[in-house]
């Protein structure tokens, strides 16, 4: 790995093969004091803001294309799997708090301390292309928004105006774990609240809806539904969000036995869940907007975000819809480049021990993610943006069960966890979700890829139509 690997440590067969004698963000780490003999509601406090970084993820550009095309052709029956998402991910994000406080490694960190070197350096590799695909998805959805608001400005010229958010961000790690949580969360109201409007101007059906959250069996045997019922589950569970929860919970200083890491998974998970309720909130409030304007009013084929946007304010026959729609947009971008910073830092230095300066590692990011987004818009024109905000979220999906096997198998460990190791129902609930989203992103990826003639042999010999 490197020179200055520490030692493997003499207990290897029943834990890990290093000790945890690194932090994770160690300008950060424990800096944000828990009060010992404080309240419910002000421990609560102290713990909250780590979540809604988090929750980000579940609402970031790459999630809007597939909600949009959810509601415009299925109106609200889709709802329901929107909420199955959220719910694996709030048991996926329970998990990693546990990790990161049992034990005091982030999923990097632990990766690193119990596979092989060839493994950690594969591991890494996928982590690093998969967080580059969601930082495209951020560019474009930056660049989408900047150019909507403002005409003028073409998608390159968005696309690079984006890399300017490094001076933000570490303008913001320098004053404090807590501004950055506090930028975070006031985005992430100002799309609520722009959304909560938008519901407001489509007066919504609101037993539709409620028959919307109600699973059916049509989702699996409409291929054309359980395409896009996919694709909304592959866009909503982020891998790189397992390593950044699991290394942002240790930005809190609680006491460190076994009664204060109790405490700590207990309240980042109410932080963590209570965070994740407004992430469904805006994806359920996306795919509600599109069905209610567009579904039955005869544009069933809507699916990009330039084509929502001006349809909107037309067929709501408000002005203003169009324009909250963006604003909203471009608060998921930015939103989304802060936390893709963390996540950069978190997998660069858990896995392989390499420091970058922070302003290094984020222009290194966001160059990977504005070239390929430059060079495809430059030669194929801006038409092709859809297309590539679909190529990451397929990348994504490439990794996701390379990021959900080692948190399982971690936190199932009773060597690794001590007391904090997953009990039998946790475990049947996680290796569920972990085989429902490897087989489900496994088709996708097979749908994808796979030649015409091939799918149409696979599909017909389990008599279902090729999607």
């Amino acid at each position: 790995m490197s020179d200055t690997d520490p030692p493997l440590s003499p207990d290897s067969d029943a834990a890990w093969r290093r000790p945890a004698n690194q932090v994770s963000l160690p300008e950060v780490h424990r800096s944000v004091v828990v009060p010992s003999n404080a309240s419910f509601w002000r421990k609560l406090l102290a713990f909250s803001g780590p979540g809604f970084l988090v929750a980000v993820g579940y609402m970031d550009p790459g999630n809007w294309a597939t909600d949009l095309a959810g509601g415009a052709q299925f109106g609200y029956r889709l709802l329901c799997v929107i909420m199955i998402s959220n719910l694996m991910a709030i048991l996926l994000q329970h998990l990693c708090i546990k990790l990161g406080v049992a034990t005091g490694r982030d999923l990097a960190q632990a990766c690193r301390d119990h596979y092989s070197k060839p493994t950690v350096w594969f591991l890494w590799i996928l982590c690093e292309i998969a967080i580059a695909a969601c930082d495209l998805a951020e560019v474009l959805g930056t660049a989408i928004a900047l150019q909507l608001l403002f005409p003028k400005i073409s998608l390159v010229t968005g696309c690079i105006i984006t890399s300017l958010d490094v001076l933000a961000v570490l303008y913001l790690q320098n004053k404090g774990f807590r501004y950055i949580e506090a930028l975070v969360m006031t985005l992430i109201a100002t799309i609520g609240t722009c959304f909560a409007a938008e519901l407001i101007f489509s007066k919504p059906d609101l037993s539709g809806i409620l028959l919307g959250f109600v699973p059916t069996p049509h989702i699996v045997t409409d291929q054309k539904m359980l395409l896009v019922a996919i694709g909304i589950i592959g866009a909503t569970v982020m891998p790189h969000n397992l390593y950044l929860h699991s290394s942002i919970v240790q930005t809190r200083k609680y006491a460190q036995t076994p009664e204060g890491k109790r405490e700590a998974i207990k309240f980042a998970t109410i932080d963590s869940s209570t965070a994740l309720m407004f992430a469904l909130f805006i994806n359920a409030a996306i795919l509600i907007l599109s069905a209610s304007a567009f579904h039955w009013s005869g544009h069933q084929d809507v699916a990009e975000i330039q084509d929502a946007y001006k349809l909107l304010s037309p067929l709501l026959g408000v002005g203003t819809a169009s324009i909250l729609f963006a604003v909203a947009l471009l608060a998921s971008g930015q939103n989304s480049t802060l936390t893709g910073t963390l996540a950069g830092q978190i997998v660069m230095e858990g896995f392989v021990h390499i420091r970058l300066r922070p302003w290094l590692r984020r222009l290194i990011t966001r160059g990977i993610a504005i070239v390929p987004a430059v060079v495809v818009i430059s030669i194929w024109g801006e038409g092709k943006t859809t297309e590539l905000l679909l190529v990451s979220q397929v990348v994504l999906s490439m990794q996701l069960g390379f990021a959900i096997w080692p948190l399982m198998r971690f936190t199932n460990e009773k060597s690794k966890m001590g007391p904090f190791a997953n009990p039998l129902w946790i475990r049947i609930l996680g290796w569920t979700t972990a085989a429902i989203i490897i087989v489900l992103n496994v088709k996708l990826l097979f749908d994808t890829f796979m030649p015409e003639a091939v799918l149409k042999a696979v599909y017909g010999a389990l008599g279902l139509a090729t999607p």
